[in-house]
Formats: C-alpha cells, sequence, structure tokens
C-alpha cells in the first residue's frame, strides 16, 4: 500500500518493479507524457508496440509501463478531483459572503420594522392624549413622518438626467442591499451552493417587485454586457432601441431607451416603457446598471405614446455586480414595475399584479441565461443533432419569438386583421409585408416547390378551470393524434418546403404516431428543445409529401413539481437541411396560470388521468374536495400560422378556422376530463376511475371473472383498492358496452398502451376496430358463447392500436360482467 501510494506521487519519474524503485529519465517522461495524451489507458498489446515504436523506452519492461500509465491517471484524478474542490470551496466561499451580506441586512430590516413599530405605538398613544387638538400645527407635526420628499425638478439637458441617474442609483442602491422594500423569501425557493440565488418578492410596495442575489462564471462587465441586452435573454421582450446616449464625467453612460414587451395573450395588450438608463462603477470596484422610467413628474425627456401598447412604468431597477475573489461575479438584481393592471380584463390582472410572476419571468431568467452561458463557456461541447448550445439557442428564442409575434400580431410587422365570420371565438391575421416574407422564401435544393406568398395566423384565447397546465400541456405534447390534422401537419411542412430530414436520428420516445427526439435543454431544466418525428403522415389534397415529417419544438413548463410562470408548446415544420435560416413558422400552445391555488396534494398526477386512482381510506381524493384544495384557473393562448397563396385566402382561411375550433374542441374536451370539477355533480358525462361508479365496476369486473373462471384476476390486494391494483395490472383488461356495434369503456394502464390511446379517447374505439378480418370473424363466431356460458377463451393473435398498427397477443379470455 506505502509502495503503490509513493509511487502514484512521483510517477513521473520512477516506476516499481519487483519493489525497486526504477528512475525514468526527462527524455522517457517527456515521451511517456506524449503517448498517455494520446492513449490515457493502452492495452497490453498496445503498451509492447510503444516499446517497439519508440526506441527511447526499448529498456523499460511493459509491466513498468503499465505501472506509470496506472499512477499518470491516478494523478490525472486527483487534479481534477482537486479542481473541483477549489471551485467548490470559492463558490461556497462566495456563497458565504453573500448570505452574512443578507444577513445584514435582514438586521437592518428588523431594526427599521422594530423603529416604526415603536413610532406607531406612539403616534397612536398621542392621538389618543391629544384627541382634542386641532391646531394646524399638531396636525402637521404629528404627520411629518409619513411625507415623502418630491423628486426635484429636473430637465432633458445633462446635468438634469445625471441629476435623474444619481437618485436613480440611490434609490436602486437602497432596494439591492438596503430596506426601501420590504423583502419576503419567495415560496419554494432555497439558498445554497446548487440553488440559481437567493430569490425575494416585495410585500406590500407599489406595483410589483422582485430581488434576486447569486454567483455567476463570468466578469462583471460580462455580466452587464449580457444583462443589457434584453431582448437576447427575455423571451417577453420584443425590442430594445437606444435613442440617446451621453457620457458622464465619472466615466459612467447614460442611455435613454424605448422598450417595448408582448403580451403573453391575445386579451391584453402590450407594454412599453421610456427609460433612463446608468451604468456607473462604484468606488469599491463594483459595476451598476440601474434603470427607471422617465415621466411627465421629472420635466425630463418624453416620448409620446405608441398605437396599441400601454405605457408601463419602470421604477428604479437594475443590476450590482462586484467581483468574486477567485474569479467570477456576484450579482444584486432588482426589477420593480408597474405594470398598469387597469387596462387588461379582470380575471388577467393577476397577472398584472403579482410579484411573484415578475421573479419567475424577469428576474430569474436573467440568472438562468447568465448561468447557462457561465456553463457553456467553462463546458464547451456539441448537443444534439450536431449543433452547439448557443445555435440551438437562437433556435428556440427564434421560436419564442415567432409565436409572440403571432399573439401579438403588430401593425408595424405588416400583420392586418380579416373580417370575421360573425363568431367572435377565433382572430385571423394575414401577412404579405416583404420582410415577413423573406423569412420564408429561401432557395432549397430538396425539390419541394414555393407554396406560399403570405401568412395567415389564426389565434384564441380560452379560460380553463382546475387543470394544471403542466398536465395539460404534457397531454398535449404525448398525445398530439388527439387535437392535430395530419394533413394540416402536411400542408403546413409542404408550406415552408420542409423535406425529409438527412440527420443523424438520435433514440427518443414513441408516442402514438410520434417520436419525440431529445435535443437540447436548458440549466435547471426549466425548458427543453426536442425534435418530434411524424410518422406516415400522408398526403395533403393533390401534394405529395414524404411519409415522415420533422417539427423542431419547444417546451416549457411540463414539469408540475416546478415552480414556473406558464406551460408552452412551441413548433414548427423544419426543412431537410436544418440550417440556422431555415423558415420558421410556429405555432403552439401557451398555459398561464392565474392564481397559486395549484394542488399541491398531488404533485405526481399523470396524464390519462391515472391521478384518481389515488384512492386512500378517507375517500376520492380527486373528486375535487374544495376544502382542501383551491381552484385554479388558467388561461390558453392558441396561435397557428399557415403559409399559402394570395388567391388561396378565403379557401385557407375558412379551413383555419375550423381547425383552430376543433382544435379548442379538443383542448375542452381533455381539460374537462383532466379537471377533478368533472368529478363532481356532472351528471350524464361519464365516470372515469377514482369514482364510486368506477369502483364499482372494478369489483364487477373482478367478481364475475371469479364466478365464470373459478379464479382470482387480482392475486394480490392488500391493502390497495381493487381499482387500483386493476389499473396496474401487468396484462390489458379492456371493458366494452354491450350494444349493436360495442365500445370501450374501460381500459387499464396496459389495455390504453396496447391500443395507444387514452381514457379521453377510448370511447371512441369500437371492439370491431381492433381486428382485422379474421379476428372478427373469430370474435362475432364466439360472440354468442360469451353470452350463454359467460365466458370463452381465444388463441393467440394480431389485433391493431388505434393508429393502425398491429399488436401481437398470445392468449384472450373475455367474460361477461354482471
Amino acid at each position: 500500500m506505502m509502495a503503490a501510494t509513493s509511487a502514484c506521487k512521483e510517477g513521473t519519474k520512477i516506476a516499481m518493479d519487483n519493489g525497486k524503485y526504477v528512475r525514468y529519465t526527462p527524455e522517457q517522461v517527456e515521451a511517456l507524457e506524449r503517448l498517455y495524451h494520446e492513449c490515457p489507458k493502452p492495452s497490453s498489446m498496445r503498451r509492447q508496440q510503444l516499446i517497439r515504436e519508440c526506441p527511447i523506452l526499448s529498456n523499460i519492461e511493459p509491466k513498468q509501463i503499465k505501472v506509470w500509465f496506472q499512477n499518470r491517471r491516478c494523478r490525472e484524478k486527483q487534479r481534477k478531483e482537486a479542481s473541483r474542490l477549489q471551485a467548490v470551496n470559492r463558490k461556497l466561499t462566495a456563497m458565504n459572503k453573500l448570505l452574512m451580506e443578507e444577513n445584514d441586512r435582514l438586521q437592518k430590516q428588523v431594526s427599521h420594522l422594530v423603529y416604526e413599530n415603536s413610532y406607531f405605538r406612539q403616534q397612536t398613544q398621542n392621538t389618543t392624549l391629544a384627541t382634542t387638538d386641532t391646531s394646524c400645527d399638531s396636525a402637521v407635526t404629528s404627520g411629518q413622518h409619513h411625507l415623502t420628499p418630491q423628486h426635484p425638478p429636473k430637465d432633458a439637458s445633462p446635468a438634469g438626467l445625471l441629476s435623474i441617474a444619481e437618485e436613480t442609483l440611490t434609490e436602486f442602491l437602497s432596494k439591492a442591499t438596503g430596506t426601501a422594500v420590504e423583502w419576503v423569501q419567495m415560496p419554494g425557493m432555497k439558498p445554497g451552493p446548487d440553488s440559481i440565488g437567493i430569490v425575494a418578492i416585495s410585500h406590500g410596495c407599489t406595483g410589483v417587485a422582485a430581488r434576486a442575489c447569486g454567483l455567476v462564471g463570468l466578469d462583471p462587465t460580462r455580466v452587464a454586457e449580457i444583462l443589457k441586452d434584453r431582448p437576447s435573454w427575455y423571451r417577453d421582450c420584443r425590442a430594445v432601441d437606444v435613442i440617446n446616449m451621453l457620457s458622464t464625467a465619472n466615466g459612467g453612460t447614460i442611455e435613454l431607451l424605448y422598450m417595448q414587451l408582448y403580451a403573453p395573450t391575445t386579451l391584453a395588450p402590450a407594454r412599453d416603457f421610456w427609460l433612463l438608463r446608468y451604468t456607473s462603477v462604484m468606488e469599491d470596484g463594483s459595476l451598476v446598471v440601474c434603470e427607471r422610467s422617465l415621466n411627465n413628474t421629472q420635466n425630463g425627456p418624453s416620448m409620446p405614446p405608441a398605437v396599441n401598447f400601454v405605457r408601463a412604468e419602470l421604477l428604479p431597477s437594475g443590476y450590482l455586480i462586484r467581483p468574486c475573489e477567485g474569479g467570477g461575479s456576484i450579482i444584486h438584481i432588482v426589477d420593480h414595475m408597474d405594470l398598469e393592471p387597469w387596462s387588461v380584463p379582470e380575471v388577467l390582472r393577476p397577472l398584472y399584479e403579482s410579484s411573484t410572476l415578475l421573479a419567475q419571468k424577469t428576474t430569474m431568467a436573467a440568472l438562468r441565461h447568465l448561468r447557462q452561458i457561465s456553463q457553456e463557456i467553462s463546458q464547451p461541447n456539441v448537443t444534439g443533432w450536431g449543433r452547439r448550445p448557443a445555435a440551438l439557442r437562437a433556435l428556440s428564442h427564434k421560436l419564442s419569438k415567432g409565436f409572440n409575434e403571432a399573439v401579438n400580431g403588430f401593425t408595424d410587422e405588416g400583420w392586418s386583421m380579416l373580417e370575421s365570420d360573425g363568431v367572435d371565438d377565433v382572430t385571423l391575421l394575414v401577412n404579405s409585408s416583404p420582410g415577413k416574407m423573406m423569412d420564408i422564401n429561401f432557395s432549397y435544393s430538396n425539390g419541394f416547390p414555393s407554396m406560399g406568398n403570405a401568412v395567415l395566423c389564426a389565434k384564441a384565447s380560452m379560460l380553463l378551470q382546475n387543470v394544471p397546465p403542466a398536465i395539460l400541456l404534457r397531454f398535449l405534447r404525448e398525445h398530439r393524434s388527439e387535437w392535430a390534422d395530419s394533413g394540416i401537419d402536411a400542408y403546413s411542412a409542404a408550406a415552408v418546403k420542409a423535406g425529409p430530414c438527412s440527420l443523424p436520428v438520435p433514440q427518443g420516445g414513441s408516442f402514438g404516431g410520434q417520436v419525440i427526439l431529445p435535443l437540447a435543454h436548458t440549466i435547471e431544466h426549466e425548458e427543453f428543445m426536442e425534435v418530434v418525428k411524424l410518422e406516415n403522415v400522408g398526403h395533403y389534397q393533390d401534394m405529395i409529401m414524404p411519409s415522415d415529417i420533422f417539427l423542431l419544438q419547444l417546451c416549457t413548463g411540463v414539469d408540475e413539481n416546478a415552480v414556473s410562470t406558464c406551460a408552452e408548446l412551441i413548433f414548427a415544420p423544419i426543412d431537410g437541411s436544418f440550417s440556422e435560416d431555415s423558415p420558421i413558422i410556429p405555432s403552439g400552445f401557451r398555459i398561464i396560470p392565474l392564481d397559486s391555488g395549484m394542488d399541491a396534494s398531488s404533485p405526481n398526477r399523470t396524464l390519462d388521468l391515472a391521478s384518481t386512482l389515488e384512492v386512500g381510506a378517507a375517500g376520492n381524493r380527486a373528486t375535487g374536495d374544495k376544502s382542501s384544495r383551491g381552484s385554479t384557473k388558467s388561461v390558453m393562448t392558441i396561435a397557428f400560422q399557415f403559409v399559402y397563396e394570395m388567391q388561396l385566402q378565403e379557401n385557407v382561411a375558412i379551413m383555419a378556422r375550423q381547425y383552430v375550433r376543433s382544435i379548442i374542441a379538443s383542448v375542452q374536451r381533455v381539460a374537462l376530463a383532466l379537471s377533478p370539477s368533472f368529478f363532481g355533480s356532472h351528471a350524464g358525462l361519464g365516470s372515469p376511475p377514482g369514482t364510486p361508479e368506477a369502483q364499482t365496476l372494478a369489483r364487477w369486473i373482478c367478481q364475475s371473472y371469479r364466478c365464470y373462471m373459478g379464479d382470482e384476476l387480482l392475486k394480490h390486494e392488500g391493502s390497495e383498492s381493487i381499482l387500483k391494483v386493476l389499473w396496474h395490472h401487468t396484462d390489458a383488461v379492456l371493458c366494452c358496452s354491450l350494444k349493436a356495434l360495442p365500445v370501450f369503456t374501460f381500459a387499464n394502464q396496459a389495455g390504453l398502451d396496447m391500443l395507444e390511446t387514452t381514457l379521453v379517447s377510448l370511447q371512441d374505439i369500437s371492439l370491431e376496430k381492433i381486428f382485422d378480418e379474421n379476428g372478427r370473424k373469430t370474435l362475432f363466431a364466439e360472440f354468442p358463447q360469451v353470452m350463454q356460458q359467460g365466458f370463452m377463451c381465444l388463441q393467440g393473435g394480431i389485433c391493431l392500436s388505434s393508429m393502425g398498427r398491429p399488436v401481437s397477443y398470445e392468449r384472450a379470455v373475455a367474460w361477461k360482467v354482471e
């Protein structure tokens, strides 16, 4: 043991052979090091070959060579581990410093609150003792503590702008490191070395505010550069225009900015801001970037209002960036806004009055983006499909931006509205501007003709009740056939000349007619990109299409256990070359929760209503007990884009309206089935598993099997309910109604997997559809036997899934349930 340790420490100089140390010459060490970099772990044959090929090593035994390589690998492992531990130590040291500063700030806040409490108690006592004093002096004295000094007069001159900038800096720092705002820790956020940072939200201040501090592995200048480019990381930011810029005597810069934010839904207008941004370096070397809105009370420069935008206010906000010992930066972020919630329907106001939402969408997004950039720099690699992270990030940004443009439909982008057909549920916009079409009409070499000179967008929004956005979106992602029309997919792919994909196809998961191929995910797995392969799509009208179509897809918020602002599924057909300048015409869904009443008691709800099986001794949780869970509201926005020829506008408009309306109907049907309120007093809508009717059906199935077969269907029930055990039975169990055309009314999980369907769509499948012609003949010939003796056995054969794919089975038993 001692000899091995010593050899590991000085392996570049000595080797061990039969208990003796052999010293290597510098030339031999150099040759071995060179060979090590080529092959760190050579085989026995390779080591002998090295000795033959390198004369300088000819006097060394193969065993000595083996020991040298072992020691060299040992040292490399130790070096990497030491480097990792040093990085962790630096991070913990910086985090400790950050937590100490946060503790100091909290102590100041406590002292401030204690002082205010004492002051208010004294004022209350004074008011009680002097209730009869109505003098002017008394009134002024008692209210003096509450007077807020007004902003001194400012103007648009450089001196006036500098005065506004310095005031903004002071107010920002008082929020970032002081007690100007009462901060409370954001629910669900726990500080630690692996956390995104310390995140807090405001309590009882004007507007909405969020604050975060964290560590990033980038220098302060780079951090400031990234954060100032807001459209690159803030998906809701449409544009930031620098109207004017001037330098200050202290080496800082003042910028006048005009910023526009997208509206998240079709039910609200977009926001814009007229801002002053001040960048400066403090005496301790910290870099500060602070911003605020310019308004009439400051007599500064003004910006006229823009059409289709509501002017919102950014209160003093910004970034305090300090260099960290050992590299990287410690950053404090403050976002404080008044988003003018009066301008949106009352049901949407929670989106504009929630500090938590601001923290998730803006403050935490900035930290995540910085950490993503830092990780890409420290660990450069090529991800799925041969794309670097920066290229994939650009593609995801392109998808998100295209979807936001479709939802908002700005006139300055060339969008104009078509007349309604009398029903205002779906809005149609068209765009034939040269700028829009330049993104589409590239010349490709895949042989598919150009199919459009305009784009039509069909969009709508709908309110959902008691449906977790993550659950619904995951259903839409994994069960595309439930709502999508394969002919429309073929049309969309042909319109952008999406030919067969020639890229190497990684292994992916198959979900009923589609194969989802992982592409990349961002840090913390908040969003991920994938390529969806739609198999055997076929043709649309007279257009010849490849049998398979590929979609580039962006998914956000599909994990119901994660804290997320919204769930998004955005996709677009991609060209076979999958180049970065390929046309991206995105469509998709966005689901935004409107309150915080999410059901935390059942975080593991799955698709196909499997959550309804969580039945305990206290009864059925899925019946929507309002005493233990809050009502959840969310708004879903749908936007689909279609490329078309101008002369076909009327036909495409009719098709788009019908298609989006059919999607809305499908979503409503799925949402109703996934909603716990569906299990309440809605008579006649059917009873999915978990209700008393489903429990009764499960007992009937098992009792009938025992009666006719003389055996138990469920071998080990234990303390679990019969329904739950039946649901998880390894064999497919299907139940159909005795009608002229028998249709399925129930299937367990194995049965649904076999049929490649869901409980929502099971009722649309008839018994005869799952058998081929021979199977149907056998079934109908033997069916009277079931009615007479109560059961029958079928030999192994082949049935068909709902997607038309053959599924083999070894044996089938049919029995009457009564």
